[in-house]
């Protein structure tokens, strides 16, 4: 309800109807509508929406299409340049007499998921109620049925409930709840789904090239991300850029006898470790040569904005369960206005029950670099390679030959996806300010402003 009455702020910030008739009004739709919009979610959470699987990703995308037609968006499909991508989604609606052009953006693909992790009795693509958050002793609702009334303390469970087919709801629903309330929209409006936002954002340059003119606007809000972890409403102007690295370093052709050939054939797995241990210390600061150095100085506002943050540090890490955080005393807010160099995860030979006494053909590791205003991607990634030889590795982006493993002593494949770099809006711009006062006039308390989100989205393109 509340996500509602914030993106219909922002759709139609200048009406001639007060901001509290405004909510008033919305607030009445939600009400006479909130079972059928909830059955239609829960339909679209239905749908599998893995970034790799393009027949599911289709039927996401059609699914869109008639949520948007039903309610008067006229929508259609782009498609990048090269035959078969992933397409985004777009509807424009235009105002006449209108000066200026805002687009709201969603992303409705998800990463992949196992159903085999997921808690008892949920499943990824089978949305269900659920009292609380699982981990907050949450127990699924089994009595309701379509048309129940709907607990309004309930929390709906599924793959992509949160990131990011709500936004897509959300954008949606707004723009619905207006409209049937009688307000009118003062500038122009466009729409934009996209379809790969999970795996890199691979094809959206090509279909902003190719639809340019389209495309144009003078805001994009994005609908993407969390709530402060105060709970409170946020606003913010940036994203981090990111980028993955796969690596991969090679051990003997065949899995050895760790006691037939321990302390004489070198452990791929020992040898990764030691790499990955030896680019950050144990407060957590990178210790790549340059990993710092282009990071662009936060302005006087943006300071002033973090030192305005709630203090969360206490609770979060009751919540976590960690006594002390990385950071050395730098403070939560602060850490996040730096670039990352995170560990996704590690694999050689098994754990477990399934664990052998070998020595393993290959070990590897995926990175996450974080990146923040004046990183670019390939600064970051060359930053690595670089430490990587510094190690004594030899770089390769394939597996090798057998020439290359008598010839080297420490070999590594390195391979990484399309990244993309940060992104940052000045806190001062006087349309960004019209965004704020928007999002203000649905709450009573100051709502928060953070210079950057944690997390990554495409924004360098638009």
């Amino acid at each position: 309800m509340k996500n509602f009455m914030l993106a219909g702020a922002l759709l139609f910030h200048s009406v001639l109807l007060n901001a509290q008739t405004s909510q008033q009004r919305v607030r009445q739709y939600w009400q006479k509508n909130q079972t059928p919009l909830i059955d239609e979610y829960r339909n679209f959470l239905r749908i599998p929406n893995v970034s790799a699987d393009s027949a599911n990703i289709r039927k996401n995308a059609a699914f869109i299409m008639q949520m948007m037609q039903q309610r008067g968006i006229p929508a259609q499909l782009l498609d990048g340049p090269a035959p078969g991508t992933t397409p985004a989604v777009f509807g424009e609606v235009k105002t006449p007499g209108a000066t200026r052009t805002l687009i709201f953006y969603a992303h409705y693909d998800g990463q992949p998921v196992n159903p085999k992790q997921w808690t008892g009795g949920l499943q990824p693509f089978e949305p269900v109620f659920i009292t609380a958050p699982v981990e907050q002793g949450g127990t699924i609702i089994t009595t309701y049925k379509p048309g129940d009334a709907i607990d309004p303390t309930w929390r709906l469970a599924g793959r992509g409930s949160a990131d990011d087919k709500a936004g897509v709801m959300t954008i949606l629903n707004a723009y619905d709840a207006l409209v049937k309330s009688g307000i009118k929209p003062t500038v122009n409006l466009k729409f934009f789904f996209e379809g790969e936002e999970e795996v890199g954002s691979t094809h959206l340059a090509g279909i902003f090239k190719k639809h340019r003119d389209k495309l144009a606007s003078d805001l994009w809000v994005i609908a993407d991300g969390p709530r402060h972890v105060s709970g409170k409403k946020l606003v913010s102007f940036g994203v981090r850029g990111d980028v993955n690295m796969h690596l991969t370093i090679f051990g003997p052709k065949r899995p050895l006898h760790s006691g037939n050939y321990g302390n004489w054939a070198p452990n791929p797995a020992q040898r990764m470790v030691s790499l990955l241990a030896s680019m950050k210390d144990d407060e957590g600061k990178v210790l790549v040569k340059g990993y710092y150095d282009d990071v662009t100085p936060l302005t006087a506002s943006e300071k002033q904005a973090i030192a305005n943050l709630p203090d969360m540090e206490s609770a979060l890490k009751k919540e976590l369960g960690i006594n002390k955080p990385d950071g050395s005393g730098t403070s939560f807010a602060n850490l996040m206005m730096v670039p990352t160099l995170n560990i996704n995860g590690i694999q050689a030979a098994n754990v477990g029950a399934m664990a052998g006494n070998i020595i393993p053909t290959k070990a590897e590791a995926v990175l996450d670099l974080r990146l923040v205003s004046g990183n670019t991607v390939e600064h970051q990634t060359n930053y690595i390679l670089d430490h990587i030889r510094s190690r004594g590795y030899h770089i390769l982006d394939r597996d090798p030959t057998d020439a290359e493993r008598q010839q080297y002593d420490r070999l590594i494949k390195v391979t990484q996806k399309t990244g993309y770099n940060a992104q940052r809006t000045p806190m001062d711009l006087p349309i960004a300010q019209l965004v704020v006062n928007a999002v203000q006039s649905t709450e009573t308390e100051p709502i928060v402003l953070s210079p950057s989100s944690g997390g990554s989205l495409p924004l360098y393109v638009f």
